[in-house]
């Protein structure tokens, strides 16, 4: 992980990251589509985008409601590539952003076993943001769900379509946290 020095911390941009995986444990489920909203901190415009969809390399350890929710069938993934390629072209586009997700822990913990086994480069900012906890305290404490759906509801951001996608996700997340961080 490198250290930046470009800039102030609070002038950086944002990768707000949106992944679909074949169940919930990195390491044994594997990343099946990365999603990327890169955005000025300040001006919340959108610099870049990323949709790429992974080849998955042991699908037979997939979690079939994980695959059902993201939409997974096998000829929508022809096109797919490895996840070595995927991750580089993360990395090309997050260079100095700080790392965003709706549930940061997740999306971080695949993310960060991805750059780990393929051997690419981690030069983000090592700040990581989380959506979910900035809302837990003043809207979510008391709530069934913690779903990002429930939050669009809550703040009145267009939900993501199902199935889900990665940048679908990524682009309804980086919608909530304009809301949130602008106060509109």
């Amino acid at each position: 992980m490198a250290l930046s020095n470009l800039g102030k911390l609070n002038e950086r941009r944002i990768a707000m990251t949106d992944l679909e995986t074949s169940g919930d444990v990195f390491g044994v489920n594997e990343i099946l589509e990365i999603g990327l909203v890169v955005f000025g901190q300040k001006s919340f415009e959108i610099i870049d985008t990323l949709d790429v969809k992974v080849k998955p390399e042991h699908i037979e350890n997939a979690i079939p409601a994980a695959l059902a929710k993201n939409g997974y069938k096998p000829e929508n993934w022809q096109e797919a590539v490895s996840l070595k390629s995927a991750i580089e072209q993360y990395a090309e586009k997050t260079k100095d952003c700080i790392f965003c997700a709706y549930n940061a822990t997740f999306d971080w913990g695949f993310m960060n076993h991805a750059f780990r086994v393929t051997g690419v480069q981690d030069d983000m900012d090592y700040h990581r943001l989380d959506v979910l906890s900035m809302l837990w305290k003043d809207t979510f404490r008391n709530k069934e769900s913690w779903s990002l759906k429930t939050a669009c509801q809550i703040f009145g951001v267009p939900p993501e379509p199902e199935p889900h996608s990665a940048l679908n996700g990524a682009m309804t997340a980086y919608e909530l946290f304009k809301k949130l961080a602008s106060g509109r």
